[in-house]
C-alpha cells in the first residue's frame, strides 16, 4: 500500500511578518534567513549575496569601488582598466589587482566596504517597483569583507536619520543645485568649497560626488549642511522626492558598523 505524501511546507505568514518587521526589505530579510546566494535587483540598485550576507553592492547613484581606488592616487586609473578588461566584474578586477601586488588589501577592504555602503544606501531606498532576486549557487566570497543584512539595513537607517537631522528637505539629494545668496562670500571648509564650486544648476549631488571620487552620502552630507545654511538650493521645477518614513534608534553591535562608524566621525569632522 502506497502511504500518503507529506503535506507540501506553507510558509507561516504571521512569523514571517513578525521576522521582517521593521525591515527595509522584508525580501532582503528573508533572503538573508535563507542564506540565500544570488542577487537582489532593486530600483535604485543591486546587492549581492553570498550566503545571506551582502558581498558587494552597486548603484547608478553611487561612485562605484574603480573610482574610490583611483580618484586619489590609491590606484592607476590605467591599472583598473587593464584588470577590468581581463575580469568579468568589479570586484574579479580588485582581486587580480590584488593577487598583482598593485593594491593593498588594508586599502582594498576599506574602500570596499565604503562602496558596499554607500550604494546599499540607495539601493534600499523606498522603491515603487518590486525588487527581483535571481539566484546563483555558487557564492562568490573570496577575501573581500562581507556584511550582515540587519549591519547594512542599520547603517542605512542611521544615515537616513543624519541627514533629516541636517537638513529634512530631501529635494536638494537628487535635484540639480544652485547657488544661493550669500554663497559667494560665505565661510565653508575647504571640504564643501570643494562641492559648492561644483554646483552650477546642472549637476546633481550623486554627479558631484562622482566628480570629487568621494562616497555619494557623504556628499549628501555636504550638501545639506551646505542648504541648511541657505548656500545651495534645489533647482525650481524639479520633482521633489517624498520624505523618507522616520528611522527608530539603533544600537551599532556589529564590529564592521563599529568601524565605519569611527570612520564616518572622522569625515564628518573634517
Amino acid at each position: 500500500m502506497v502511504g500518503t505524501p507529506p503535506p507540501l511546507p506553507v510558509r507561516d505568514r504571521a512569523a514571517t511578518d513578525d521576522r521582517t518587521a521593521g525591515a527595509l526589505s522584508p525580501m532582503l530579510r528573508r533572503l538573508a534567513e535563507e542564506q540565500a546566494t544570488g542577487v537582489l535587483v532593486r530600483e535604485h540598485g543591486t546587492l549581492h549575496l553570498a550566503r545571506g550576507r551582502v558581498v558587494h553592492a552597486e548603484s547608478p547613484l553611487a561612485p562605484g569601488l574603480n573610482v574610490l581606488l583611483t580618484a586619489h592616487g590609491t590606484l592607476a586609473a590605467a591599472a583598473w582598466q587593464r584588470a577590468a578588461e581581463r575580469a568579468g566584474g568589479t570586484a574579479d578586477a580588485a582581486l587580480l589587482l590584488l593577487d598583482a601586488g598593485l593594491l593593498p588589501s588594508g586599502a582594498l577592504e576599506l574602500c570596499h566596504l565604503d562602496a558596499l555602503y554607500d550604494a546599499g544606501y540607495f539601493a534600499l531606498a523606498p522603491s515603487s517597483t518590486p525588487g527581483r532576486f535571481r539566484y546563483d549557487g555558487t557564492p562568490r566570497i573570496g577575501p573581500l569583507p562581507s556584511v550582515p543584512v540587519i549591519a547594512l539595513e542599520r547603517e542605512t537607517l542611521r544615515r537616513r536619520l543624519l541627514l533629516h537631522r541636517l537638513w529634512p528637505d530631501p529635494a536638494a539629494d537628487s535635484a540639480p543645485l544652485i547657488r544661493a545668496d550669500p554663497a559667494a562670500g560665505a565661510q565653508v571648509t575647504a571640504r564643501r568649497r570643494a562641492v559648492l564650486d561644483r554646483v552650477d544648476g546642472v549637476r546633481t549631488a550623486p554627479e558631484i560626488a562622482r566628480d570629487l571620487g568621494r562616497q555619494a552620502f557623504h556628499t549628501l552630507v555636504d550638501v545639506r549642511r551646505l542648504a541648511a545654511a541657505g548656500l545651495v538650493r534645489p533647482v525650481r521645477g524639479t520633482p521633489v522626492p517624498p520624505p523618507l518614513p522616520p528611522a527608530p534608534p539603533l544600537t551599532v553591535t556589529d564590529p564592521d558598523i563599529a568601524l565605519l562608524k569611527r570612520l564616518r566621525d572622522a569625515l564628518e569632522a573634517l
